[in-house]
């Protein structure tokens, strides 16, 4: 997908290095904002928590991305390799086993507390032992709450090293650390914060390990800080002052939300916002004729996709699948929807990933999904429901999905929400429909493979949630 983005010339012009090192964002003013803050129109009704050991949304992985620093990190120059990010070098250990990591000396979090070895065995420890959605991925290498304290340790104040269940790839395993579940965070300061618990469902230990606090504070050591969040309002970055890299040029970033397109046209030409993010083709095209403006944009590893309840009888027919994939109208989506901004992509794995294929076999053909339909025992169609994040593109394609549907038979009752309202009824499988859109964790193509296709545990209960576990496939 590309994501093309419009900023005001002197804007840009002004914080172009700036940009170059983070992702930009957000925030409330309605007024010119000062030289050295950027503000940017952005649909951030997505983000449900600000913990980096919680959150699992694509605009809360931009802000934390900012706020935190990993033990790697992926090279944007060369995206076969990752580079050191507090890691100033590692070695593994003849077995493949042990992955031994050498902090850089002298670091600090935006606290002023020093960056050590412990931090970072604590982040892990933290991540796995709360168990919410991101532990996955380390426990992809054999860490559990019972095991993970030995597994990975401070072995000195600069030296850490982790154990893997069984040798991988290096690749894999360097990705995986590179990944938002990655983020090492501040022990001291978050334990401050931490609540006594009861044992229970929610929480395995008798520590949530400061998980209140820091659904709207941080703890890390990135270019940036999160000073506030406001749900369905903004996030405000201050700049970290102790960050270890290069200093970023902007002293604050705010992520402004704003869900619709024209609002964010409007906002940017009367000079509210630096950067609009969410503009529709028609916008789009309008504001880029206005020389005050400029477009930028650049390949985003994102995919949107139709998640299908494998709970809902109807929906499990395969050929009720097929059918659907002959319902929709791919052409004229690409033409009008995501003119400028997608492109049809009939894959799971992003364009640009290795092993991705360009093949789009698919063709809008009533006559075929009904034919499929008759074979699955509802020639005469059938009611479904879609919850839909009131955003676009998504509202347009639900409502292109709901009229092509109709043409064979199917009623779609088209539920709306906020992203986090649709989000958190997805994830607790009792939708029948949904569009989701999905970023790899970590650049590598098992990770797109592995969520849409593996689910070994289906029950409710299950702890691998995946996007095959989402669909109860």
């Amino acid at each position: 997908m590309t994501m093309p983005v419009l900023v005001k010339h002197f804007r840009y012009l002004s914080a172009s290095a700036a940009m170059a090192a983070f992702v930009a964002c957000v925030g409330p003013s309605f007024a010119a904002t000062p030289a050295d803050t950027l503000v940017e129109g952005f649909a951030i009704d997505d983000i449900i928590t600000l913990d980096p050991g919680e959150a699992f949304e694509l605009s809360t992985a931009e802000v934390t991305a900012n706020s935190y620093s990993l033990l790697v990190r992926l090279d944007l120059d060369d995206t076969t390799k990752v580079k050191g990010d507090l890691a100033d070098s590692w070695t593994i250990s003849d077995d493949g086993l042990t992955y031994t990591f050498r902090l850089k000396p002298g670091l600090k979090f935006a606290s002023g507390n020093p960056v050590t070895a412990e931090d970072v065995a604590f982040s892990a420890e933290r991540l796995i032992k709360m168990d919410k959605s991101p532990a996955f991925l380390f426990g992809q290498l054999g860490l559990t709450g019972d095991n993970v304290t030995e597994k990975v340790k401070a072995t000195d104040p600069l030296t850490v090293s982790f154990t893997v269940d069984k040798p991988y790839a290096t690749s894999f395993v360097l990705n995986v650390l590179s990944s938002t579940a990655g983020s090492v965070l501040d022990k001291k300061l978050v334990m401050e914060h931490a609540k006594a618990v009861t044992p229970s469902d929610e929480y395995k230990w008798d520590t949530d390990f400061g998980n209140d606090w820091l659904k709207t504070n941080s703890a890390g050591s990135g270019p940036f800080k999160i000073v506030t969040w406001k749900a369905n309002e903004a996030v405000v970055l201050e700049r970290n002052d102790n960050y270890f890299g290069e200093p970023a040029k902007l002293k604050r970033v705010i992520y402004r939300h704003m869900k619709e397109s024209s609002g964010q046209r409007l906002a940017l030409e009367n000079g509210d916002i630096d950067i609009a993010r969410n503009l529709e083709p028609g916008d789009l095209d309008a504001a880029t004729a206005n020389k005050d403006l400029a477009t930028i944009s650049a390949p985003k590893g994102t995919v949107y996709y139709i998640s299908l309840n494998q709970k809902n009888p109807n929906l499990a027919k395969p050929e009720v699948i097929q059918a659907f994939k002959y319902l929709v109208d791919y052409d004229a989506i690409g033409s009008t929807l995501i003119k400028g901004i997608g492109q049809i992509h009939q894959s799971f794995l992003p364009k640009g990933q290795l092993g991705a294929i360009d093949d789009n076999p698919y063709k809008f053909d009533v006559a075929k999904a009904k034919e499929l339909l008759a074979k699955a025992g509802l020639g005469d169609g059938f009611t479904v429901t879609m919850d839909t994040r009131n955003t676009e593109p998504v509202t347009g394609i639900a409502q292109s999905f709901q009229q092509t549907l109709g043409q064979a038979g199917v009623k779609l009752e088209i539920i709306p929400g906020d992203g986090k309202q649709t989000l958190t009824k997805y994830r607790a499988r009792q939708h029948d429909m949904y569009i989701g859109q999905w970023g790899s964790d970590y650049f590598d193509p098992n990770s797109n493979a592995d969520t849409f296709t593996s689910n070994p545990d289906n029950s409710d209960a299950g702890k691998t949630k995946t996007l095959a576990w989402l669909r109860s496939w």
